[in-house]
Formats: C-alpha cells, sequence, structure tokens
C-alpha cells in the first residue's frame, strides 16, 4: 500500500515507534502456540468461529478481545479478570526488556510479509502521519475503548503499510537480517500460515528502525476502529501517559506487497426475494446458476464495467449492475471526488441500503460485516438474510483518495495477510 508522503513529508514528524516489553504466552503452559491465537477481533465469524476458537484451547485470546457475558459491563470486566490471571498464574509473562518485534508470516503459496511491531505514537489525521481511508462506527469505537479500559492493554496490533525503498531501505535490512537467527517463536496456524517472531533489542538496530520510520507516514491497512479507540484513550489521559502509544504491526509494501480484498455484508431480515423484488428497474438483475466461485468470477467480469454485487442466501445467485443513471444522481452525494462516488461500496450504503433497502447500516441487528465469502453465503441461506458480495477495490483508488484525505465507506477493503492475534501483546503497566 503506497502512502501519501509528498518530498516535504519528511521534514515533518513521522512515523515514532518505540521499543515496549511485550507480553506473550509461555509456550510450556498452553496446549499451541497456534492453539491460543485467533484471527483480529472482527474478522472472526461469529458465534460459530469464536465458539470453535474457544473450545481450542482454554487459554485462546478470543477470551480477551471477545469476551462473553450478559452485558458490556461483565464482559470487560470478564476480560480484565482473565487477562489479570492469566499473568498471575504465568500463562502470560513479559519479556525482560523492551524492544521492537520483527514478525513474519508465510504461506504454502509462496506468500511473505515480514514487518516490525512496535508502539507507536498516536496522531490525529490533521497531523497526517497515520492516513485512515475508511469511516468508522461509534458504536465499535465506544465498545473497544471500554475493553482496552478495562484491560489496560493492547491486545491485538493494527496493521500499518508505509512505502521505503524496498530492498535497501535500512529496516528492510535490520528485518531481513533478524529473520536469518532463530526465532523467539513460531507456530503454524489452522490457515496454513506460518508465524515466526523476533525481539528486536540491538540498540544499533533499533535506531536505525526509529530513524527511517520518522521519515515517513502510514495508511492504516487494517484496524481503523482500534486507532480510533487509541486516540480516544490518548485524549483521555493527561500527557505523557502509556496511552499516548499504540500497539503496530508496521510492513513496508514496496518490499511486501498486502491483499486487497473485499468485506462482504450480511443483511438480516431481508430474504433475498424481497432483495431483488426492491431492485426491478433501479439495477439489472441476473439470476446465475453456477458454483460460489463462477458467480465471483461473474461479479469480477462485472465489476471491470461499473457497479456491481452478488445477492446469495437463496440458493442462487443473484448479479446485481447496471444501476439506473438518475438513481445515483439521486441518492451519491455529489460533493466528493468522483473515484469515490463511483466506489461500489458508496453505491451499496447511498443507494441500496439507504434508499431501495431502508437498511440503517450502523445497526448490528440490520447488517454483519463478514470477511470470509462462503461464511457470508452460508450464513445467510441458513438465517434467511441476503449475502451481498463485494468485488475488491484497487489499492491505487485506496491510496489516492487517502492522499486527498477522503474516507472511503465503513469495511470497504480487507487487507492482508492480517496479524495474528495472541503472539504479542502489550500491557500499558510494563
Amino acid at each position: 500500500m503506497n502512502t501519501a508522503g509528498p518530498p516535504e513529508a519528511t521534514a515533518r514528524r513521522g512515523l515514532e515507534l518505540t521499543p515496549f516489553r511485550g507480553l506473550r504466552y509461555d509456550p510450556d503452559r498452553v496446549g499451541s502456540l497456534a492453539a491460543v491465537t485467533s484471527p483480529p477481533y472482527d474478522v472472526v465469524v461469529r458465534p460459530d468461529g469464536l465458539h470453535h476458537l474457544e473450545s481450542a484451547d482454554p487459554y485462546n485470546i478470543v477470551r480477551l478481545i471477545l469476551p462473553q457475558a450478559a452485558t458490556p459491563e461483565a464482559r470487560n470486566e470478564q476480560a480484565a479478570d482473565t487477562l489479570r490471571t492469566w499473568r498471575s498464574e504465568g500463562i502470560l509473562t513479559a519479556d525482560p526488556e523492551p524492544g521492537l518485534y520483527v514478525y513474519e508470516q508465510r504461506d504454502g503459496a509462496g506468500l511473505l510479509q515480514r514487518g516490525i511491531i512496535g508502539a507507536l505514537r498516536v496522531s490525529d489525521p490533521s497531523d497526517q502521519v497515520v492516513l485512515p481511508h475508511e469511516d468508522v462506527m461509534p458504536h465499535v469505537v465506544a465498545d473497544r475503548a471500554a475493553l482496552m479500559r478495562a484491560t489496560s492493554a493492547n491486545l491485538e496490533p493494527l496493521l500499518l503499510t508505509y512505502r521505503g525503498n524496498g530492498a535497501a531501505a535500512a529496516t528492510t535490512t535490520v528485518v531481513e537480517h533478524t529473520a536469518e537467527r532463530p526465532p523467539l517463536l513460531s507456530t503454524t496456524t489452522e490457515d496454513g500460515f506460518c508465524h515466526r517472531l523476533w525481539a528486536l533489542t540491538d540498540p544499533d538496530d533499533v535506531a536505525r528502525v526509529r530513524t527511517e520510520l520518522a521519515e515517513h507516514q502510514a495508511l492504516i491497512a487494517d484496524g481503523h476502529h482500534r486507532w480510533a479507540t487509541y486516540r480516544r484513550l490518548r485524549a483521555e489521559h493527561p500527557s505523557p501517559s502509556p496511552w499516548d502509544h499504540g500497539l503496530v504491526l508496521l510492513v513496508d509494501t514496496a518490499r511486501y506487497p498486502l491483499r486487497v480484498r473485499a468485506i462482504h455484508r450480511l443483511l438480516h431480515g431481508l430474504p433475498v426475494s424481497d432483495a431483488v423484488a426492491a431492485l426491478d428497474g433501479r439495477f439489472r438483475v441476473r439470476r446465475l446458476e453456477t458454483s460460489l466461485p463462477g458467480a465471483m468470477d461473474a461479479l469480477a467480469e462485472a465489476a471491470g464495467a461499473g457497479n456491481a454485487f452478488l445477492l446469495a442466501g437463496d440458493g442462487a445467485f443473484h448479479l446485481v449492475d447496471r444501476p439506473e443513471a438518475g438513481l445515483l444522481a439521486r441518492t451519491v452525494p455529489p460533493d466528493r471526488p468522483e473515484a469515490w462516488r463511483t466506489l461500489d461500496a458508496t453505491v451499496l450504503h447511498a443507494t441500496l441500503l439507504a434508499h431501495v433497502w431502508h437498511i440503517p447500516e450502523d445497526s448490528a441487528a440490520h447488517i454483519s460485516y463478514i470477511h470470509d465469502t462462503a461464511a457470508t453465503v452460508e450464513k445467510a441461506e441458513r438465517d434467511g438474510g441476503t449475502a451481498v458480495l463485494m468485488h475488491a477495490v484497487r489499492e491505487e483508488v485506496v491510496r489516492d483518495l487517502a492522499r486527498q484525505g477522503v474516507t472511503m465507506p465503513r469495511k470497504s477493503t480487507s487487507f492482508g495477510p492480517k496479524p495474528a492475534t495472541g503472539l504479542v501483546l502489550r500491557a500499558l503497566d510494563l
């Protein structure tokens, strides 16, 4: 992911990454490191994925990031109690000295991603140091903030990208030299990814990384709500305080490009038949008698010519494209760049959800956001709702809008691979 760094950007304060004492699982106290990890909290498909993770190991990190109880207050209290217990029992232990962490993800298909985990100084969008590209939902920020307050911890790193000089960059040199050493931990999760982590504590190496990053700005690839949460909590605590920083993974995408995928929608209480009927005369709708991969191929082809969506949930797939021009003119706000007004996510939220289906986008009772395509379809078929499958946004569109300070509709993109949750935590009292 490119960042928006004009030449003069190096004159201002850039990324300020600070070492910290990582809190990590003691591998001798858990069944396996893979069994205690989780995808990021917003990628876990609930309730199926949550139950699977809870049963994988009694110490799975999901008990901290998605605690289960009758009320929000009880959930947060439970997470705080669980974290205290795990620390007191030695399930989670602090590394002996502060450091940055080199993190590697590798799959069996040749994908390799490496980056640096550290505590990043929190900044506002106006500072042009960390650039958001999506809107956030206030209730999600409030939920994450309450959990972080209760636990006094950053439980999972968000994913930021920046553009260095590839193999010639000082940070890349440090990262790749470090990756030649035996790691602190190595584990392979059930999705086939191998994860390795190293502590970076040599003062010269840390200085080289911090010096180079101070010349860059970053784009939020994954974790807009957590970054907004960091900003809220920083504002609540007089500086200096541990809340001035938040846990991040920084990846130089000039060296390690990320994948960009779509995030799908599950509309609760809206049968596919009703969703399709409401589109009559407003969009073209074609029923596809094919498999999910075939339907996604058809969606990709249609998306090359304009806005396109795939509806599922009734045992078939319905390709929706060619919106009526007058409908878009009436429903899409005209005060944004053309690249924003023609986004599929913009048309979905401004036109389909708001004016055709009359579904409030900020209500969890009406809409869920799911990363896994097959899981979205399965839940729609099981629950009687409508799956709206999306095509991925091109990376350069995201980058260009971020440069202009224009945020995309929430949950417009999914960058990956995402860091596994549970490999290293940041407790604010260390």
